[in-house]
């Protein structure tokens, strides 16, 4: 894996340092909050020019799994982007006898998380029994409130429950495991993933409330992975300057990396910050928070990195 020497010069490299190759890859498909970008009724500037001219790579948080070895494709997240991900995702494999991927992995029941199974019903693509990997109570959820429960009915898709913490092959050396976290969980429970390649693995939490509210220590979570995906709502509290802030109780960006201050440069360089509001200035490679990012020698996902497993 590249190492970035010198952090702020990769700034201008960016794009290039995290093109990786393998058998078993990672894809970024998506970066921003739930509810994307530009966000419904903005008037920020963050939105303004995007409404008329739109950034095809401002998609809604999702990862894809491409094993080259078996031909098979797996995605993170079922968003209201679904469309153009699954796509990207068929291409990325370089094998297209199959649109809809062989598994999609779902972390909870928000809107920018589970709605684009809508795109898999008979108004859409009519799709063959998906399967969809869940928790008990967001596999309950699907099946028991329309309009989830009549993709069920019509076999668009089968629900695979998942366990928190208890590992499921998708083949002899890749393994996808739950790991339950605190969040908001009006209809179903919260979990982030560890993915296990042959060669590396990931952790990826895109949603998730402050980091001392799990039973977890995230510091020593990032030190068993190769990548750390984490939940990067919002850079500070600046941003939320109409809404409650205790309604809303994802880690700032700023307390992150405090909190993984006391990390080694090979530590935090496993750090890449990923679900950011519309409002967050990192979803701009040349913004000030971004350069602040990097030259703490974290790094920053962005649409179409690719990383090996």
């Amino acid at each position: 894996m590249y190492k970035c020497l010198f952090p702020v010069l990769c700034l201008f490299f960016y794009p290039m340092y995290s093109q990786e190759s393998g058998d078993v890859l990672l894809l970024v498909l998506g970066t921003v909050q739930d509810a994307g970008s530009p966000h419904a009724a903005c008037k920020k500037a963050c939105c303004a020019d995007l409404f008329g001219n739109p950034n095809p790579k401002r998609k809604v948080v999702s990862l894809g799994l491409i094993d080259k070895i078996n031909k098979k494709k797996y995605l993170f997240e079922a968003t209201p982007d679904m469309t153009s991900q699954m796509k990207s995702l068929s291409r990325s494999g370089g094998f297209h006898d199959r649109e809809t991927p062989d598994g999609i992995f779902l972390s909870h029941a928000h809107i920018g998380h589970y709605t684009g199974l809508m795109y898999l019903g008979k108004e859409a693509m009519n799709a063959d029994r998906v399967v969809v990997h869940a928790m008990p109570k967001m596999k309950e959820y699907l099946e028991n409130n329309g309009p989830w429960s009549q993709l069920v009915g019509n076999n668009n898709i089968n629900i695979n429950k998942l366990f928190n913490q208890r590992l499921m092959a998708l083949s002899e050396e890749i393994s996808v495991e739950p790991v339950q976290v605190p969040h908001r969980d009006e209809y179903s429970e919260t979990v982030g993933f560890r993915i296990n390649g042959p060669n590396k693995s990931a952790l990826f939490i895109p949603d998730i409330d402050k980091w001392e509210k799990w039973n977890l220590n995230i510091a020593d979570e990032v030190k068993k992975v190769d990548y750390a995906f984490l939940d990067a709502t919002f850079f500070d509290a600046k941003e939320i300057n109409n809404r409650d802030i205790s309604e809303i109780p994802h880690p700032f960006v700023i307390e992150s990396m405090k909190k993984f201050q006391s990390l080694n440069d090979k530590e935090r360089y496993k750090v890449i910050f990923i679900h950011m509001n519309h409002t967050n200035p990192l979803l701009d490679p040349a913004s000030e928070a971004t350069k602040e990012v990097l030259k703490k020698g974290f790094r920053i996902a962005r649409y179409n990195d690719v990383f090996s497993l």
